[in-house]
């Protein structure tokens, strides 16, 4: 009786093996299909990684040798041209301009636009989406065409030509766009653990900083990225708004330095002064990109 219920059994256990042709056809595939992105990511790499390396060695060379032999290994590696464009060119205080504008703002705007995207998201109330809706509008309208109004509108606040009104309009011109990348993080958050907050005694505000923010920092994280970049680069917005020498950031100075000099530019001076501003936005990257892979799901349980 034993053999006849294990001749039964086999087939049930069995899995259906694969047609030969189609398992070599699948497997083909997935081979190209890697091949290439493989060959696509080398690629991409080496285009944005080979300039970068030979700025970073270009600044430690003088112009005439750079001008002599632009891919040849400088004959000394001395910080120069990283002192004198940090204080000759003026990049030192263009840089502290720089941290102080976009740390600030994007504190703020990072702050704020936690704030606005978890009430949107998890409150109903009159307006709520009209709210999301106008913010949602403000990032298609251009950028260019707001330069007249906002001249006007720090001007007559006094803001004109100053830090603290340049970045009122970096967390103005980033806060939308944080919002809606919260929003749908926000939303997507359990309810069960709000409600757990709630049942223990924890007030709207404890709630927000203590249970749900900490849930966020993945989506925190990206954001915070896309925000410096975005703001760190920024130049059409401080050459209208900013036009007072002591108060230029990275940006402008870069453009003032290299265009200043003519055809007798300091390139080496002008190349150590590139990677300097590179670099925070790499160490930025670089701290940040751990929280990149986190998921919601984890972040409940740390």
């Amino acid at each position: 009786m034993t053999a006849p219920a294990a001749e039964k059994a086999r087939p049930a256990t069995s899995a259906t093996p694969a047609p030969p042709g189609r398992r070599r056809k699948t497997s083909r595939g997935d081979i190209a299909v890697a091949a290439t992105s493989h060959t696509l990511l080398v690629a991409w790499a080496v285009i944005v990684i080979v300039p970068f390396l030979w700025t970073v060695m270009s600044s430690f060379k003088s112009t005439g040798e750079i001008l002599a032999s632009p891919f040849s290994l400088p004959r000394e590696w001395s910080f120069h041209n990283y002192a004198a464009a940090w204080t000759g060119a003026g990049i030192g205080g263009y840089f502290l301009n720089t941290v102080i504008v976009v740390g600030t703002a994007l504190f703020i705007v990072m702050l704020l636009g936690a704030m606005c995207s978890y009430v949107l998201a998890r409150f109903r109330f009159p307006g709520n989406r009209l709210i999301y809706n106008a913010l949602l509008t403000s990032m298609t309208f251009p950028l260019f065409l707001a330069i007249v109004p906002l001249f006007f509108i720090l001007r007559n606040f006094g803001l004109l030509n100053t830090l603290p009104g340049l970045i009122l309009t970096y967390v103005a011109f980033a806060l939308p766009f944080t919002v809606f990348f919260l929003h749908s993080f926000f939303k997507a958050l359990p309810d069960e653990i709000h409600e757990a907050a709630q049942i223990d005694g924890a007030g709207e505000w404890s709630t927000f900083f203590r249970v749900m923010l900490p849930m966020a920092k993945p989506g925190l994280a990206s954001v915070a990225i896309f925000n410096f970049l975005g703001l760190w680069n920024q130049f059409l917005l401080p050459i209208v708004l900013n036009t007072d020498r002591d108060n230029y950031v990275l940006t402008q100075g870069m453009a003032v330095f290299a265009s200043r000099a003519g055809y007798a530019v300091d390139f080496g001076a002008l190349f150590a002064a590139v990677v300097m501003t590179v670099l925070p936005v790499l160490a930025i990257y670089v701290i940040f990109q751990r929280r990149l892979e986190g998921s919601v799901s984890q972040g409940t349980f740390r």
